[in-house]
């Protein structure tokens, strides 16, 4: 095999195994290549992965050692990118009644997921997550982009329990927008106890169904290994339960009277 040929399949791989510990026996026997050469082209993969801004290979050292692809965005790329999301969700045509954006086509564009995916997945890229969290059902494609990265699963809470998933766990949290007691479950099977979870939401307000998975995630001997959501916003009447916690965007103003929104970039670009 060339060696442009053995780049380009070593790559693919690579990308599709993010965090996936690769050694390089396996590279050698798969493309029937001499370690040094395998060495070489890891050196190259390498350094078009961070001239690109689209991640690096950390090297594991030892007898059980290799590579992995860890994803990221390049700083530039990533301001560039909350920058222009804020803008797009400036427009005065996305006012709902309560504070509320109308942000389902954000969450329904395939490219934009993918790229807030990798941005929470480069910010959590130290938090040892097992899992990601989220409860249905607009975080659901936000927590799918998020695992795609971390590789690893995805976990539901649903506020109704689903005979095809058995047996549940179940805890009542107050709604921090409707003010009322709720109920969330998780089904037993789908969470190992100890098991660090990564907590994913498409909007917040006071917290309340943050605080609500969190409270579920107890009754496994789960912990928090950390909090991301795509939009926040403040609600002047309740005070917020949930404090760490990384943003994209903070919908800082809405005004329905003279149609316009403030909308700045939120404390996500801190951590990456």
């Amino acid at each position: 095999m060339k060696r442009s040929d053995r780049l380009v399949a070593m790559t693919n791989y690579l990308v599709d195994r993010p965090r996936e510990l690769v050694s390089l026996p396996f590279f050698s026997d798969k493309y029937d290549a001499a370690k040094s050469s395998i060495s070489e082209d890891l050196t190259i993969i390498n350094s078009m992965f961070q001239h690109e801004g689209i991640g690096h290979l950390q090297t594991v050292s030892g007898a059980s050692g290799g590579v992995k692809y860890i994803p990221t965005f390049s700083d530039a790329y990533s301001r560039t990118f909350v920058t222009q999301l804020c803008r797009q969700l400036e427009d005065p045509g996305r006012i709902l009644p309560g504070g509320y954006l109308f942000m389902s086509d954000v969450l329904g564009d395939p490219g934009t997921v993918r790229d807030i995916g990798r941005l929470f997945a480069s910010a959590f890229s130290d938090r040892q997550v097992d899992v990601v969290m989220t409860v249905a059902t607009k975080g659901i494609p936000l927590a799918y982009a998020v695992a795609a990265y971390l590789n690893v699963p995805v976990v539901i809470a649903r506020r109704d329990p689903k005979v095809t998933e058995g047996a549940t766990v179940s805890t009542n949290y107050v709604s921090g927008s409707t003010r009322k007691i709720q109920t969330m479950v998780l089904t037993k099977r789908s969470l190992e106890e100890g098991s660090r979870v990564c907590i994913i939401d498409d909007f917040m307000k006071a917290g309340g169904t943050i605080n609500g998975m969190k409270n579920l995630l107890k009754e496994f001997n789960a912990h928090v290994a950390g909090v991301g959501v795509l939009a926040e916003a403040e609600d002047e009447e309740e005070e917020r339960v949930v404090h760490d916690y990384i943003s994209l965007v903070q919908i800082l103003n809405v005004d329905d009277r003279n149609q316009t929104i403030d909308v700045h970039p939120g404390n996500l670009l801190e951590e990456i």
